[in-house]
């Protein structure tokens, strides 16, 4: 079985062991958003200088990749696994936690897509409206999102799946990741 989640923090997490490395994902993300948060402003006051380019760039890069792997991770792999590991019991909480992160995965996806024009501009270096109340908006969906994960999915997955259940998830994502996590 998995070990335990709440304030796991290894940026060394893998796919050998795949909640871990998705709550070290949640760590990556909020350090995109504390510098998304912080681009809005810099961009504010200083318009787009190399950092604003680099930082854009960044950010870009990994709500691109990281968190679009990280979203088909859950709703791929580790979503059905809990639904099957509920099989034969009574798992309407299970699949209300399952549907209400699903919903939330779409929120933050079009809150993202908001996102993404302004911040292709501004990595290509050309000024662009990075709207503060969206990169908050965006922000605080994802802190919130990852606690909730954090907190209920993250912990009832390790009670409930089994080692070759968490073998197969983690065999999926490196598989996702072009066999790198």
């Amino acid at each position: 079985m998995a070990v335990d989640i709440p304030g796991f923090s290894s940026p060394a997490a893998g796919p050998e062991a795949p909640l871990e490395l998705l709550s070290a994902c949640h760590e990556r993300m909020g350090r995109q958003c504390a510098t998304l948060r912080r681009l809005a402003a810099h961009v504010a006051a200083h318009g787009v200088d190399a950092a604003a380019r680099t930082a854009a760039a960044s950010v870009l890069r990994y709500f691109d990749t990281a968190a679009v792997h990280h979203h088909r991770d859950e709703e791929e792999d580790l979503f059905p696994a809990l639904i099957d590991s509920m099989a034969g019991s009574d798992a309407v909480c299970l699949h209300a936690l399952v549907d209400g992160l699903t919903q939330e995965h779409r929120q933050l996806e079009a809150a993202w897509r908001r996102l993404h024009g302004p911040l292709q501009a501004l990595g290509d270096g050309q000024p662009a409206d990075l709207d503060a109340r969206g990169v908050d908006e965006f922000c605080t969906l994802y802190a919130t999102h990852m606690q909730r994960e954090d907190d209920e999915l993250l912990p009832m997955a390790a009670r409930l799946l089994d080692d070759r259940a968490l073998a197969d998830i983690g065999q999926a994502m490196r598989a996702r990741r072009g066999g790198v996590a």
